[in-house]
């Protein structure tokens, strides 16, 4: 696995994860505001949330509360 990426994008207000390099994909709704990013075999690459931020306006956003755990 390479290194994670995250992105947050205030205009659309969705966080995208990538375990890989963004690249084209397939995407997959799979409920609950979350889209599944799959490669070209069917292996799972990331995952896209919308709605991210629930309370306030996406454009008032200076950091993003996130977690992460190692285990």
């Amino acid at each position: 696995m390479e290194k994670i990426t995250i992105t947050f994008d205030k205009a659309g207000n969705t966080l995208d994860v990538w375990f890989e390099k963004p690249q084209p994909c397939i995407n997959e709704e799979v409920g609950n505001g979350i889209i599944l990013k799959k490669d070209e075999n069917g292996e799972i690459i990331g995952f896209e949330k919308i709605n991210y931020l629930k309370k306030e306006k996406p454009d008032s956003v200076q950091s993003i509360p996130f977690e992460v755990a190692i285990v």
